[in-house]
């Protein structure tokens, strides 16, 4: 990410020496959970919290591994201006028996979770007890996509949208916004109802990009489909002109208008959240709802490695010093996580995984990306299936078996939300290359499970312990 200005330089380092002053007698690890849409934010944060604070088994966490965890509990969190994030809402939402998944991420929030652990090493231990304050950053990646704006200008940008609106799958999408930008002059006078008028249309087109069997994942201005209290604001009133790219723009046109409100979007919303906020974070999970993209096909497939090339080159990546304390953080961990592998048998967990880090190694190639240390897992934060298998026409078939929600149906059979059904899901390819291409498209079964009930305080989990120990393993010892 590069910085338009001094000010904008001035800003990062300020928020640096604020976490490098706050941090120096008890240490403080920033990590950042984002997503595209649907990937399971809220239930992975929830998980990981409840996980931690409840002594679940996490075979892969090597401090839990070696019994040095004293105690972990939750702690009022450092950024007053911050909603925090409903973790027990959430976890008493998955609990009894009208349990349901919790809400989707919509805003930015934080928790504090504090590790007091036993030091390793004979100084370490004569210091005193070491103490690790874990505080997680919860934003929609819509936002995220967002950050490349802060390096167009309206005009880069309107070109931009227009020329991909203009490609296979979005141009069926496109249709009806296309239709009225065709009836639109940049140069004309200003029209505050041609502005409303196409910024609705524009909305509405990236809705269906982002509906299931499109699936789409690059659609920024992320805030136009999460408005939350900016709905209605003339900061999401604007929309793309059929433009090009090195336009000069009249004062006082309709380009002019949709100009000042993308530079208002940018300077007022997209900037703030990148420094205060983004700018700050140590580590970073992104987590990634590849099943979907690979049932959708080779559009959305190609989308998504299309936003996480643009999610990469977001990054402010690699090594920390004091210097860099002081001066404004870098991310030094990366995990991308393919979520909801309780979705198919475990057969193609590994799968699931190679055909996310071919989609990962791609974006970083075509990112020009290097300096933090990057992991790719297969997960489920809370698994909601068990796994059986089942004789069909002579045939035994690996499958998956859990309790569907309500009104969910599949060949034909519907489901009540009490009753446990097993499904076949179908059988990721072993070559990656072959999801990648689509020919993965309509072959996976999908149902959405409930909550399971927990088992003696505990949810089961797929991979949620290397999850852990990649992102914060090394900070505690």
């Amino acid at each position: 990410m590069q910085f338009s200005n001094f000010i904008d330089g001035g800003r990062l380092a300020a928020g640096g020496l604020k976490d490098f002053a706050a941090g120096f007698v008890t240490p403080a690890l920033r990590l950042g959970v984002t997503g595209l849409s649907r990937s399971g934010k809220t239930v992975f944060i929830t998980a990981l919290v409840h996980a931690l604070l409840n002594g679940t088994r996490l075979a892969m966490f090597e401090a839990q591994a070696r019994g040095i965890i004293q105690r972990v509990y939750l702690e009022p969190q450092p950024d007053d201006s911050l909603p925090r994030f409903a973790y027990e809402d959430n976890l008493a939402a998955m609990k009894g028996e009208d349990r349901h998944w919790p809400e989707s991420t919509r805003r930015i929030s934080q928790l504090r979770l504090t590790i007091d652990f036993e030091p390793q090493g004979l100084i370490a231990r004569n210091i005193g007890r070491g103490r690790l304050h874990v505080d997680i950053v919860d934003y929609p990646g819509e936002w995220l996509l967002d950050l490349p704006l802060m390096n167009m200008d309206y005009a880069e940008w309107s070109a931009s949208t227009l020329a991909t609106s203009r490609k296979p799958p979005r141009d069926k999408l496109a249709k009806e916004w296309h239709a009225f930008l065709s009836s639109l002059s940049a140069d004309a006078d200003a029209d505050e109802s041609q502005a409303v008028k196409a910024a609705q249309l524009f909305t509405a087109y990236l809705a269906r990009c982002r509906a299931d069997g499109v699936s789409l994942s690059t659609l920024p201005p992320g805030r136009f489909l999460m408005p939350g209290d900016l709905e209605g604001s003339p900061m999401l009133t604007f929309a793309p002109l059929d433009i090009a790219a090195d336009t000069e723009i009249r004062k006082g046109s309709l380009a002019a208008l949709m100009q000042r409100r993308y530079d208002a979007y940018v300077s007022k919303i997209v900037k703030p959240f990148f420094f205060h906020h983004f700018a700050r974070l140590d580590r970073q999970i992104v987590l990634v709802d590849t099943l979907t993209a690979l049932n959708a096909g080779a559009d959305a497939v190609n989308d998504l490695g299309a936003a996480l090339t643009d999610v990469l080159s977001c990054f402010r990546q690699g090594k920390n010093s004091i210097m860099s304390g002081l001066l404004g953080r870098r991310i030094n961990r990366i995990l991308f996580a393919a979520t909801k592998a309780d979705l198919v048998h475990h057969t193609s967990h590994d799968r699931l995984e190679a055909i996310l880090r071919s989609i990962v190694s791609q974006a970083m190639a075509r990112a020009e990306y290097a300096g933090a240390a990057i992991d790719v897992a297969a997960i489920a934060a809370i698994r909601a299936t068990r796994e059986a298998r089942v004789t069909q026409k002579g045939e035994e078939l690996a499958c998956i078996a859990g309790i569907p929600e309500a009104g969910e149906k599949i060949g034909g059979t519907g489901f009540n939300g009490e009753t446990e059904a097993a499904i076949f899901p179908g059988d990721l390819p072993s070559d990656p290359k072959e999801a990648l291409e689509g020919k993965m498209e309509g072959s996976l079964r999908f149902v959405k499970f409930r909550p399971p009930l927990a088992k003696d305080g505990h949810y089961g989990h797929i991979r949620l312990d290397r999850a852990v120990e990649f992102l914060i393993g090394d900070r505690i010892g």
